[in-house]
Formats: C-alpha cells, sequence, structure tokens
C-alpha cells in the first residue's frame, strides 16, 4: 500500500464501519471521515430524514454524488452500507485506497440495528434488513480486497488486523 493511500470501509450498517474507522484513524495516525455525516452535512439534516425523504435511487444517486467528490490522502473512509450500489462510486473509492469490508453475520447486523433505529438506512419499497444483507453481501465481497470479520474481533483488534493486513504506520500512543 502506498502511504497515500486511503483506507476505505465498507459493510452492513452496524457492522462496525464508524467505530472501527475512527479507532484506526486514531491509531495510525490518519484523518477520518465518515462518509454519512459529510451527507448530512451537505444537508443539514440527519441522514434518515434524507432518506425517508429521497426515493432508494435518488439517495444512492445523493450518495455517489458526494463520494465521487471526495479527494484524500492518509484517511480511513467509513462509507454508508448502500455505497456498493454504484460501480462508478467503488471505482472512485479504490483508486483513494485499499477497501475492506466488515462483515457480520445477519443475527449480529440485526441486534445492532436494533440498538439504534435511527441510523439512516436506504431501504427499498417493502425491502427488509434480511432482504438488504443478501442482496449485499456479494457485491461488499466483490469490491473488497481485504475482508475483517468484526462480529469476531472487537474494534481495536479489528483496527489492529486491518493495520497489520495493510501494511500502515502504527503509532501506539495514538488515540
Amino acid at each position: 500500500m502506498k502511504s497515500s493511500e486511503c483506507v476505505v470501509l465498507i459493510g452492513m450498517p452496524g457492522a462496525g464501519k464508524s467505530t472501527i474507522g475512527s479507532r484506526l484513524a486514531g491509531l495510525t495516525g490518519y484523518a477520518f471521515i465518515d462518509t454519512d455525516l459529510v451527507i448530512e452535512a451537505v444537508y443539514g439534516r440527519r441522514l434518515q430524514d434524507i432518506c425517508d425523504q429521497l426515493s432508494r435511487e435518488d439517495f444512492l444517486n445523493v450518495e455517489s454524488q458526494i463520494i465521487c467528490a471526495l479527494a484524500a490522502a492518509k484517511s480511513v473512509i467509513a462509507t454508508g452500507g448502500s455505497v456498493i450500489y454504484r460501480p462508478g462510486t467503488m471505482e472512485h473509492l479504490k483508486r483513494l485506497g485499499s477497501v475492506v469490508h466488515l462483515s457480520l453475520t445477519l443475527p449480529e447486523i440485526e441486534e445492532r440495528v436494533a440498538r439504534n433505529p435511527e441510523r439512516g438506512i436506504s431501504f427499498g419499497p417493502g425491502q427488509t434488513l434480511e432482504d438488504l444483507y443478501n442482496e449485499r453481501m456479494a457485491l461488499y465481497r466483490r469490491h473488497a480486497s481485504y475482508e475483517c470479520d468484526s462480529g469476531l474481533l472487537n474494534p481495536e483488534e479489528c483496527a489492529k488486523w486491518i493495520i497489520r493486513k495493510l501494511g500502515l504506520p502504527f503509532q501506539p500512543g495514538a488515540a
């Protein structure tokens, strides 16, 4: 991995992208970008309100446009779970750096999402969380260079696993 590259985290809602990403940034000295927060900042509203207002296709287009405008180096980028639906968005993220899929089982995701129902998930008409899981898993695996089981490892362990796998700088006194 080049020293200027980013680390891009993808995965289902509740997989730990923001939590692990923040920890990873702290341990490496990289900047941290949460694309859901960027979308909220652009719209000046909570992500769930944006998802509720827009159709799924419109939300995916907005998400893609905002993410494709990102230019970053030495950053950990935590994406929204739906980022994998737009191939152009994923190609842009792959140009920025290595893509890591944070994976969890469906029961673990259901439990985590239930703890934070305002998390901001873009569902299609009639879709359930299980439908999204089944639809997305192959896409996450297709686009990721690495897969870390965030159900087996705690956030600190996941961050250190990613550091080792990608050969990132480790700053033990950081964060």
